[in-house]
């Protein structure tokens, strides 16, 4: 983890869980990013030079109460509900809650109830991952996910967003994860997952080498959905 001056938590590099067949899961999701973006034609990202499609619900941003996220068309809907309803992406999400609980429990515990209240007051909200916490999932389709500096002003301030790097690159060439803030460049291999408070921490990607390709998988909850 990376700690503060107090000793608290800021971020977890969590990398990847243990097991044999991590590598091949993670293979699966970037090839599956790639033939779904073909399927679905996302749009481009307001946060760099690649196409993005959010998926689950959230609250404000033009939203009167909480609501699922309007997909352009029956289509994509199918398509991004198959891609995540994948065992590669319901793994990377059971992973990202696991590390979550287990190095923020308060916090943690503070999602799981908002959650569960959402969930409850309105069953039709999307709930593809039943034991997460988290409310909204980004992917990056790439083929070369790179931000620009930015912060993700709408998160939770003191909560986390949880970002998993896919694809095939060399991740001591590029692809490495910048938290300004902190002046830290961390080496960010594909299929690591990496846990930051997204909403208050200016961060950004290295670029990566040309023929390589870099997706990402990113988890989240609007501030908004816990007033």
């Amino acid at each position: 983890p990376i700690v503060d001056s107090q000793d608290r938590v800021v971020a977890v590099l969590a990398g990847r869980p243990k097991g044999d067949n991590w590598d091949a899961l993670m293979k699966r999701a970037a090839e599956e990013i790639e033939q779904t973006r073909g399927q679905i034609r996302p749009k481009n990202s307001t946060r760099g030079k690649f196409p993005s499609a959010e998926f689950g619900f959230g609250h404000g941003g033009g939203r009167k109460k909480p609501s699922n996220v309007h997909q352009p068309s029956a289509t994509a809907l199918a398509r991004l509900t198959g891609l995540l309803m994948l065992q590669c992406f319901q793994s990377l999400v059971g992973f990202a809650n696991c590390i979550f609980q287990a190095y923020a429990p308060e916090t943690h515990a503070y999602y799981w109830g908002c959650m569960q209240k959402l969930r409850g007051w309105d069953p039709s909200l999307c709930s593809l991952f039943s034991d997460s916490v988290f409310a909204s999932y980004t992917v990056n389709f790439g083929p070369v996910t790179v931000s620009h500096p930015h912060t993700d002003s709408a998160n939770l301030s003191f909560g986390w967003c949880a970002i998993t790097a896919l694809g095939r690159f060399d991740p001591d060439k590029g692809g490495h994860l910048i938290l300004w803030d902190l002046n830290l460049i961390i080496r960010f291999p594909p299929g690591s997952t990496i846990l930051i408070p997204s909403a208050l921490l200016t961060h950004s990607n290295t670029p990566i080498q040309d023929g390589e390709f870099r997706y990402s998988f990113v988890q989240y909850s609007a501030a908004a959905l816990f007033r």
